[in-house]
């Protein structure tokens, strides 16, 4: 290919920035970045952040921020390999794909319609996503006419692929072509998983027959990739009743339901309830890295519940655990302490953990109504809260022995508004998300 002078200049200016964004990273003891959706522009914005690894302090890079792809960004995930971030916008019913390059910043790769809409929760492990979407694809479903949210799973395609690195879905085979040809929609638009039920879904109903329409909130998937869990809740019900899915992933990461719930009364015949029934309102769920223990985040109970994971999926109720006001999310530090932001009170609880048990250490104030929260991306010792109302993002710094907290310096740091989520990567190492309602 042969530049122009215009040309020639654009690129050699390119290619300085690039290096000098890379030195900066460098220069600043950059240990990874942070990616914060912000809700209340169209399209919404994606924030990114440079974690300093002595300090803990941010600042977004010269770039930041980048449009969401679609508009209301409520869930985010990062790829395995990190080399790859997954935003779903809420109201546009999609996944947008944005390659992640080495000074942080994005780059649009490719589009995912999901099966229903509104798309509230996303999750990654392995080389499978998992979306978790408000209303199935019932024809007539819409806001006002609700219908049941289902749960649907896509490959991502590897980095050896001849078509879209890190793309979702089972791209048609007119896409594997070699060379690649140039970006298609229908080499960008992939198919989702068939799971047990021959669908490219799995509706979130309280059994096969009963079209209660519950309000999904949070997914999460173990460790190690067997199993994956979804919260709901019913908010026809005075309190709200709130629920807990449970699937096994099996070969090609197809998903099937594990029954948890006791038999109940239906049409007047007694069928087996698929969810566990868990509190009011589980707003938000993470598990540990041994795929041990579940903790489950209930808004309205104000309460965390901690789970046993059994073989085949099941779960045992081991305590209960008070929060502060409507907790919002959760997030863990090395299996040792679990922290919760509290969005009414605008504080952050940490607790220690012994054997799956928590006992509350203390609680530390945040900015205006905390929804998110993550650990570093390289799990070196900082946390980070993420204030809906305060536009901003609150900084911690964890002592690894006690758990006990203290700011970041210059914290809070401003963003644009409303945020709505966190994750992050790093630079080699683990990666962390952060959870969000």
């Amino acid at each position: 290919m042969k530049f122009g002078k215009v040309g020639q200049v654009v690129l050699v200016s390119a290619i300085a920035l690039s290096v000098a964004t890379l030195f900066t990273a460098c220069s600043t003891l950059t240990v990874g970045f942070l990616y914060v959706p912000t809700t209340l522009q169209n399209p919404g914005q994606i924030e990114v952040y440079e974690v300093n690894s002595e300090s803990g302090v941010l600042r977004t890079i010269p770039t930041s921020p980048f449009p969401s792809g679609g508009r209301n960004p409520l869930a985010e995930a990062v790829s395995p390999d990190f080399n790859n971030l997954y935003v779903a916008n809420n109201e546009d019913n999609n996944i947008v794909q944005f390659g992640i390059g080495n000074d942080g910043k994005l780059y649009p790769q490719s589009t995912v319609n999901t099966p229903g809409t509104f798309p509230v929760a996303l999750g990654v492990n392995g080389t499978y996503a998992y979306v978790v979407d408000n209303l199935g694809p019932t024809a007539g479903c819409s806001l006002t006419n609700p219908c049941p949210g289902l749960i649907a799973g896509y490959t991502i395609a590897p980095q050896t692929s001849t078509v879209n690195p890190g793309s979702l879905g089972l791209a048609p085979a007119s896409c594997a072509t070699v060379p690649a040809p140039s970006p298609l929609p229908d080499c960008t638009d992939g198919n989702p998983i068939t799971n047990s039920n021959g669908l490219p879904y799995v509706s979130l109903q309280l059994s096969a027959n009963d079209q209660t329409v519950l309000t999904p909130a949070a997914i999460n998937i173990t460790a190690n990739g067997n199993y994956v869990y979804v919260t709901a809740y019913n908010p026809a019900t005075s309190p709200f009743q709130g629920y807990l899915f449970a699937f096994s992933v099996g070969a090609g990461g197809s998903l099937t339901p594990v029954p948890l719930g006791a038999n109940y009364l239906l049409n007047g015949q007694s069928t087996q309830m698929i969810p566990l029934p868990v509190g009011s309102e589980p707003i938000t769920l993470t598990s540990d890295s041994a795929s041990q223990y579940l903790y489950v985040v209930d808004e309205l109970k104000n309460q965390i519940d901690t789970f046993s994971l059994q073989s085949g999926g099941s779960l045992t109720l081991l305590g209960t655990t008070p929060t502060g006001n409507k907790p919002s999310a959760a997030a863990m530090f090395k299996d040792s302490f679990l922290y919760v932001t509290n969005s009414l009170d605008s504080t952050v609880s940490a607790y220690s953990i012994a054997s799956g048990s928590l006992t509350q250490i203390a609680n530390y104030a945040s900015s205006l109504n905390p929804v998110a929260i993550t650990v570093d991306p390289k799990n070196i010792g900082f946390l980070y809260t993420v204030n809906y109302l305060g536009n901003s993002l609150s900084g911690y710094q964890i002592n690894p022995a006690t758990g006990v907290l203290i700011n970041t310096q210059a914290t809070p740091y401003l963003s644009s508004a409303q945020p709505s989520t966190i994750t992050g990567i790093p630079h080699g190492g683990t990666a962390t998300s952060g959870t969000a309602k």
